[in-house]
């Protein structure tokens, strides 16, 4: 299920300390490329990689990273993209990232005070 727009906000936000972890060289996408970004998204779920010059432009590597990888394109600013792939068990992102159909946590109604005697 794709990401929507908040849910990127928000991951861009939780993004922007990481540094790239995985470097795209000037072979481009290669099986070690794509081996490297799916262990690290097994690693992390959130991941940033920084694509250099070569054969391909940016956006055709970003889409391709993502959809070999079958992770999502959270962002992509200059050279870096920042990707993102919820692990099925123990995701850190579970709270975050409530899909739509999931209820909402509704808060406890706050109890009434007694008024004070004098």
């Amino acid at each position: 299920m794709p990401l929507t727009g908040k849910e990127r906000r928000h991951l861009r936000a939780l993004g922007h300390h990481l540094e790239p972890v995985v470097l795209v060289g000037q072979s481009g996408v290669t099986e070690g490329v794509i081996a490297a970004v799916e262990q690290a998204l097994n690693d992390h779920e959130l991941i940033k990689v920084k694509i250099n010059e070569g054969p391909d432009g940016r956006h055709e590597v970003a889409d391709r990273i993502a959809a070999d990888t079958g992770s999502d394109l959270a962002q992509l600013l200059g050279r870096t993209a920042l990707f993102f792939k919820r692990r099925k068990l123990k995701s850190h992102f579970e709270d975050i990232l409530k899909g739509p159909h999931e209820p909402k946590a509704v808060p406890k109604p706050a109890e009434e005070k007694k008024p004070r005697r004098r």
